[in-house]
């Protein structure tokens, strides 16, 4: 994808390569996207969180397949990827948690939400091999609204296809919440199957890559 802006129904646009460097615009749009689309600054004490687990690991262990929007006004959304999930988890065991359980210990009294995270952090989730052999890699997307609508989404998730086809990846997942009726039928319409369902209702969605 080249890194010159274009028209997305008729605003000027440009998506370009992400760089540890995007990590603070990652974290910022991610809080502002966080529920379900709508900023979730207020649900949190800690909503930089959300990142931390969700985002910000990606773009520091694969940035070569993470990629930043940009309008006039600044970063305004990402795509942040992983090729082989399993691979990444295990970089996550050794290079990302660490440090972010030293930083947010578990005894500390917080607020539940925040306190949800914390344990994911401590405790994260392994992905299944039922899940990570036909689909290894996984993403994650994120629009700030005024960017919201205009193909966007499209163009980064076709960009990530691409790099992953010529890493012979033969496919990819992503979570949605399972209340998310907006998202789910986006995914549905670019070719993405629902495969699983997470325990708190959240939907796994896969693609095959030929």
């Amino acid at each position: 994808m080249s890194k010159k802006s274009r028209a997305y129904s008729g605003r000027m646009v440009s998506l370009r390569p992400a760089t540890p460097g995007d990590l603070a615009d990652v974290v910022s749009i991610c809080t502002l996207t966080g529920d379900d689309g709508s900023d979730a600054a207020a649900l949190y004490d800690e909503p930089e969180l959300l990142a931390a687990i969700w985002a910000a690991p990606h773009l520091v262990a694969d940035p070569a397949i993470c990629t930043i929007v940009v309008d006039d006004q600044g970063a305004a959304g990402y795509l942040v990827a992983t090729a082989d999930t399993a691979a990444f988890e295990s970089w996550c065991e050794g290079m990302w948690w660490p440090a972010l359980r030293d930083r947010y210990p578990l005894q500390t009294p917080r607020r539940d939400r925040d306190q949800q995270l914390v344990e994911l952090i401590h405790a994260p989730e392994a992905t299944p091999a039922s899940l990570t052999e036909p689909y290894p890699a996984h993403l994650h997307i994120n629009l700030l609204p005024r960017v919201q609508g205009l193909g966007l989404g499209r163009a980064l998730i076709d960009r990530l296809l691409d790099q992953l086809r010529e890493r012979g990846v033969p496919g990819v997942h992503l979570g949605v919440s399972g209340t998310n009726e907006p998202a789910i039928g986006f995914y549905e319409h670019l070719g993405f199957a629902p495969v699983a369902r997470e325990p708190d209702g959240g939907l796994i969605m896969g693609f095959v890559l030929t």
